[in-house]
Parts: C-alpha cells; sequence; structure tokens
C-alpha cells in the first residue's frame, strides 16, 4: 500500500451532493477531492428535480450550463387516483424563489454537475472506493482503485456524498432504522411513445394504484420521447406478481387505465431494475472531523422526489461551515448542520407517512380546494421544506392534522 496526499477536503462521492457542495467550498478557496467509486455517466433514478434545487445549483455556479443543456423543463406535478386528477403548477407556490426546474436523466445531470465541478477546480477520481476510515487526529482514509492499487491519504474534513452507498453510515457503525416499512421499487426508462396530445410532458405524473392507495406509480417524460417509469409498493403487495421485474412492471401498470392508455405503444428498451429497502436513518449526521450529505445521511422514499432536494440542502449548509472550520473557527455542527437539515426533512416526512396511509391523498383530490392553503402545500411539493414563513412548515403536523379533518369533512 502506498501512502497518497493531504487534502483540505476530501468528499465521497461525485453525485448531486459531491459535485454542488464541492464548487461551493471552491468558491471559498478550499482545496477539494472528490473519491467516486463508479465510472461517469452512470445509470441512477431521482429524475425528476425540484424548483428550490435550482437555488442551489445556482450558488455552486452551475446554473447557466444546466439550463442550456437541453433537460425537460418542469413546472409542476400531476397526481391522478382512479378517476380524481389535480394538478399543481409550481410557479404559483406560496414564498420567493424559482418555480421551475428539470427533469433530467441523472447519467448526463451528474455528469454536468461533476464536470462543471472539475472545471472549478474539484479534482475527481473516479473508480476509487473507500475500504477504510480512521479518524483518530484527522480522517486518514484507505482506498482501493479499480487498478487493483491501495493506497492512504489523510484530510482536515472529509464529506459523505455516497448516497445509497452509504460510505461512513457503514465503516463508522451509524446505521439505524428508518422506521418506514420496507417497500420496494420496480422501474426502467422506456421510449414511451406518447402521443395523446393532452399530456403535459412539463409536469411529473403521480399515479395511485386504482385498488392499493399505497401502491403508486410515477412517469417522469425526458426530452427526447423517453420517460422514467416506476412503481412503489411494500413487497407484501408484490408477492402475487412475476419475480421478474420486467413482467412485473407491465403487469401492474397494465392495472392503472390511465398509466396503461398512454403507455400502449411504449418500447420497453432498457433493463428493468428492482431497489428495495431503500429508507434509511443513520444515529448522527456528524463527528470529529466529518459530515453526512443527502442520502448518505437520511432518505425517506422517493414519492415527492425529495432525494436531490435534501442533498443540495445538505450541501448548502455544509459548504460555509466546513469553510468556516478550516478557518479555526468555531462549528456548533449540530446547531447549524444537522437541526436545520432535520427540519425541512420532519416536514416531508410528515407529508410521505401521510400520503401511505391515505390521509394526504384525500387533501390533493379534496373536491373544493383554499388556493392559499393550495400554494402553501404547493411549495413543500416544489422543494421549499425549509422556508418556516410557510404555516406547514412551522407547523407541519399541527396544521396537516388539521386541513386533513377539514378536507375529510367535505
Amino acid at each position: 500500500m502506498t501512502e497518497g496526499s493531504f487534502h483540505e477536503v476530501v468528499v465521497i462521492g461525485a453525485g448531486p451532493a459531491g459535485s454542488v457542495v464541492s464548487a461551493m467550498l471552491r468558491k471559498r478557496g478550499v482545496e477539494v477531492l472528490i473519491l467516486e467509486a463508479q465510472r461517469f455517466p452512470r445509470f441512477s433514478i431521482g429524475e425528476s428535480l425540484l424548483p428550490y434545487c435550482m437555488t442551489h445549483i445556482s450558488e455552486a455556479g452551475m446554473l447557466d450550463k444546466v439550463a442550456k443543456a437541453g433537460f425537460q423543463f418542469k413546472d409542476g406535478a400531476r397526481f391522478q387516483r382512479g378517476g380524481a386528477e389535480q394538478t399543481f403548477d409550481f410557479t404559483t407556490k406560496y414564498g420567493p424563489g424559482p418555480g421551475t426546474t428539470f427533469q433530467v436523466k441523472r447519467a448526463e445531470f451528474d455528469q454536468l454537475l461533476a464536470d462543471e465541478a472539475a472545471r472549478q477546480g474539484v479534482q475527481i477520481r473516479y473508480g476509487h472506493r473507500i475500504e477504510g476510515v480512521d479518524l483518530a487526529g484527522g480522517p486518514k482514509l484507505t482506498v482501493a482503485a479499480d487498478d487493483a492499487s491501495r493506497y492512504q491519504l489523510e484530510c482536515r474534513f472529509l464529506l459523505d456524498a455516497s448516497g445509497f452507498g452509504r460510505v461512513l453510515p457503514r465503516l463508522l457503525d451509524l446505521e439505524s432504522p428508518s422506521g418506514f416499512p420496507v417497500r420496494t421499487s420496480i422501474f426502467t426508462h422506456i421510449k414511451d411513445g406518447i402521443t395523446d396530445q393532452r399530456y403535459d410532458r412539463n409536469k411529473i405524473l403521480i399515479a395511485v394504484h386504482p385498488q392499493y392507495q399505497d401502491v403508486w406509480f410515477w412517469l417522469i417524460p425526458f426530452s427526447d420521447g423517453r420517460a422514467s417509469v416506476g412503481v412503489v409498493a411494500e413487497d407484501a403487495r408484490l408477492q402475487q406478481y412475476s419475480d421478474q421485474p420486467d413482467q412485473a412492471l407491465k403487469a401492474l401498470l397494465a392495472q392503472e387505465p390511465n398509466l396503461a392508455g398512454l403507455l400502449a405503444a411504449a418500447d420497453y428498451d432498457t433493463e428493468v431494475r428492482r431497489m428495495s429497502g431503500y429508507a434509511a436513518n443513520v444515529k448522527a449526521l456528524w463527528g470529529k472531523g466529518f459530515a453526512l450529505l443527502g442520502n448518505a445521511g437520511e432518505f425517506l422514499d422517493p414519492v415527492f422526489s425529495s432525494g436531490v432536494t435534501i442533498a443540495m440542502q445538505s450541501a448548502g449548509l455544509a459548504a460555509p461551515l466546513v469553510a468556516k472550520e478550516l478557518r479555526g473557527e468555531a462549528v456548533d455542527w449540530e446547531l447549524d448542520y444537522a437541526q436545520p437539515l432535520k427540519q425541512g426533512v420532519d416536514t416531508f416526512r410528515v407529508f410521505v407517512e401521510a400520503w401511505y396511509d391515505g390521509r394526504f391523498q384525500d387533501v390533493i383530490f379534496a373536491s373544493k380546494q383554499n388556493p392559499e392553503v393550495a400554494s402553501m402545500i404547493c411549495a413543500i411539493l416544489a422543494g421549499y421544506a425549509w422556508n418556516t414563513d410557510n404555516p406547514y412548515v412551522a407547523r407541519t403536523r399541527k396544521r396537516f392534522d388539521a386541513l386533513v379533518e377539514l378536507c375529510r369533512g367535505l
């Protein structure tokens, strides 16, 4: 094993959180090395961004490149259950901030962000996997490259943006149960073949299974006539279907009349994938010399596309604190990082839990909608789960429970 170099900050993972936080640190004059286990481009889900992401992409100096990349424009979300339909236009949301964003193939999007981080001076090593970490006296990493070489390096601060890889939670025994039931997602990319002129490609479509309220589908259109399509369900629901992911996905889609009609001419030309038990939590989001970003810390559920938003929010919170600590200034990571990040995550959590037990579905599909309340809910669906001027953020559970009772009484 060879000894490696010393770096100010090492970031694990070149996904959105890793690339964005690295660019933010470079703008503060910090030297950054990203270690990415995979080779880019690589497939990933989480393709429907939320408008709040645009504020962080802008802060990282990447907005112009993203806007000019040709990704599918997105301005809202459409929900369907049985014959009922409700649309949220993010440009009408409560509060300030961008109201539009993009729907992206993550292989292309993540590569673009990583390339932009590199252009700004971030060093990225692809195919380099963390095998061990020693935090005594400052982070010291053992790294294995895909050319079979191994080496060690040291840094002043370590950020884990490894997403579902959850490198530090595994190596430091930080894993904790999520509290959510084990759910499975079956998904793929297709040539969608949609010709219905009423279909709005500028919005993600979320449809509820006609029989099971806790089973739902997504349809995320891209700008080239392709789309991401998937289903989420507890394993017990999926036992009646084939154990072959492609057959199970097609069987489930055939049961939802609207999606079956939209995708009648679809070409399933890409491998269908299956992912289970993705909800995760940790005992702590930070420790001496390190912090966890995005999905490496906690992942709730894909239903409201909050994953990338939480990842970028964690990057935006962490970057100034890391720079401050490197300057020798005192940092309260619990007060200034963990608590603010959890505040928004917990807001999303209320809505995710209520989606699966049917309460939020009853709110979405209520026969009467108060425009002001709808704009506040719309803001959270657009990613603004940290705007405490919004009553449904400041007092999420109390306000939401009252809204449910009101909607169910209509």
